[in-house]
């Protein structure tokens, strides 16, 4: 079918191919349905398949797609192109949104007491939207936790402008992750007169590596902001409470202001207007590689599920709306614009939204978020507990362990929950460390010659990649990882960043979920806002980097 004309820049969506629910639509109940031959059709090697397009594409386009960059824009065309031939309805909405990129190789010393060059994106990571600066200055720890509480989110480092009472002018802050954004520790900062700021982790067990922290696009203070490690930052502390410590930072960043970039929809043609069943993926890629794993799993087997329901000649009774947002690493900006951007009547119409973002982690655990807010304290909306209990029931059904994960805003469920929206979906883990017990459940490794293996060791890295080894990667642990999973991480001969074990099993489930939603005839009546902490940072979520 032809593609809709492109959504102009601010405008609301007038169609039926945007739409969205309010916290008194229903959610559809899920009732069995044979999900067998879609399933079946879905395979990991097509969707394998799409991820070598889209690494083609970014190997044309500079190594990223992006948004806002021409790797972001080929990618919308590609999928475009194969769900127009497909025959969905495709509308492009176009958004502006304010991109970030480093213009340089950040620096971070320690000049004294003991001389030390920190190594870029392994020791530490310039944090999204720092600001620039290049300067050399004493080390003040500000209200640190050490050692570190039991619980994560123990510390409010940095969170309070008392705690920068005795703050000396001109100093570079030393902050600990904890309870709130990172933003608001770098802004209290710069406010108390820090020349530079560096965030490290907090220390929890997950909260060790070297910390990606991201400001969100509002933050505008001029100077350098890093993450580190639980480790560095614990050694400077040490340092500075017996003695001066100074230290060098430098980046060279640049804040580009209103970049346009899109939105993808595509709507299957048959199918209930008023029982609308959603299922989306961010397309974009951070800036430093390509997204293969983040999110192009998410993305191609959102793709894949598109081409076979419509290859298969399904029709649904209700009508499926796939989405693939732009500029999710940006602050979930994307999704948001989508939600903002409705009117009162097209919000009765979408029933529940799913996500899937990360769902073919090298070193994978099965996650589903946690609807019902058993496991977190944090619920989505009436109607996610529906969700949840879909995804158990299927990997229950095939014998497979899974794990609830959080509604904590790190990707873009988070517009939707927040607009009283049942959501959920699935995800395969990011930077967090990988446990011996998860180890026992989903295979792969805890650790690799003595130290801790996360999930996907490529996350937000140039070795997110189809050949991870080439990019960067630590050969010995790759390969390690693939024989771990009796070659799994392979395609074409050669180690990616994709374990297909993982892919197919969730592509499966991803499937199932939306059939069953898709072919559902009954309702769950009542949906309501998520509990007020799934809630409360409406509008400031900052991607799938820690928020904080």
């Amino acid at each position: 079918m032809k593609r809709t004309h492109t959504i102009g820049l601010g405008a609301v969506a007038a169609t039926a191919a945007i739409a969205l629910a309010t916290s008194t639509a229903p959610a559809i109940a899920a009732v069995p349905t044979d999900t067998s031959e879609l399933r079946a059709a879905v395979s990991a090697d097509a969707i394998m398949d799409h991820l070598a397009q889209l690494q083609a594409i970014a190997d044309a386009n500079g190594g990223t797609r992006a948004s806002g960059t021409p790797g972001y824009d080929a990618s919308i065309e590609y999928v475009a192109g194969l769900l127009e031939a497909a025959g969905y309805e495709v509308t492009i909405q176009d958004f502006l949104f304010n991109s970030f990129r480093e213009l340089s190789d950040p620096e971070f010393d320690q000049v004294s007491p003991n001389p030390t060059v920190y190594e870029p994106n392994v020791d530490f990571i310039t944090a999204d939207y720092s600001g620039s600066g290049d300067v050399t200055a004493p080390l003040q720890a500000v209200d640190l936790v050490l050692p570190p509480g039991p619980e994560a989110g123990s510390s409010t480092s940095g969170c309070e402008v008392e705690d920068f009472a005795d703050f000396v002018d001109g100093n570079i802050a030393l902050v600990q992750r904890g309870t709130c954004d990172f933003s608001v520790k770098a802004d209290n900062a710069f406010d108390a007169g820090a020349v530079g700021v560096i965030i490290f982790n907090e220390g929890q067990e997950g909260r060790t590596e070297t910390l990606a922290a991201t400001l969100g696009a509002e933050f505008n203070d001029p100077i350098p902001v890093v993450g580190t490690s639980f480790a560095i930052g614990e050694e400077l502390a040490g340092l500075a409470e017996a003695g001066e410590v100074v230290v060098h930072l430098q980046t060279e960043t640049l804040i580009e202001l209103d970049v346009p970039t899109s939105n993808l929809i595509a709507e299957t043609p048959t199918g209930r207007d008023d029982r609308v069943v959603m299922a989306g993926a961010h397309l974009d890629s951070v800036a430093e590689g390509p997204g293969i794993e983040d999110n192009g799993t998410g993305s191609a087997t959102l793709l894949e599920i598109a081409l076979q329901m419509a290859d298969l000649g399904i029709e649904p009774r209700n009508t499926v709306r796939f989405a693939w947002w732009g500029a999710e690493e940006a602050g979930l900006v994307g999704s948001q614009y989508y939600v903002d951007s409705l009117t009162k009547r097209q919000a009765k119409d979408i029933s529940l939204y799913l996500n899937f973002d990360m769902i073919g982690s090298p070193n994978f655990g099965r996650f589903i978020y946690d609807g019902n807010g058993d496991a977190f304290g944090t619920s989505g909306p009436n109607g996610s507990a529906s969700i949840e209990g879909v995804f158990e029931d299927y990997f229950d059904s095939q014998g497979l362990a899974s794990e609830p994960t959080a509604f904590d805003g790190r990707s873009d469920y988070d517009a939707f929950i927040s607009a009283g929206i049942p959501a959920g979906g699935l995800f395969t883990g990011a930077e967090d460390v990988k446990t011996e017990d998860q180890v026992a459940l989903y295979g792969g490794l805890a650790t690799y010659e003595g130290e801790p293996v996360s999930f996907d060791p490529c996350y937000h890295q140039a070795c997110d990649s189809m050949n991870p080894i080439r990019d960067g990667a630590d050969a010995g642990l790759y390969e390690a990882l693939n024989d771990a999973y009796g070659g799994e991480l392979e395609y074409g001969g050669v180690i990616t960043n994709v374990n297909t074990l993982a892919l197919e099993q969730m592509a499966d489930a991803a499937a199932h979920a939306i059939l069953t939603y898709a072919m559902s005839t009954s309702a769950v009546n009542g949906t309501g806002k998520a509990s007020p902490v799934a809630g409360q940072h409406v509008g400031e979520r900052l991607g799938s980097h820690f928020r904080r």
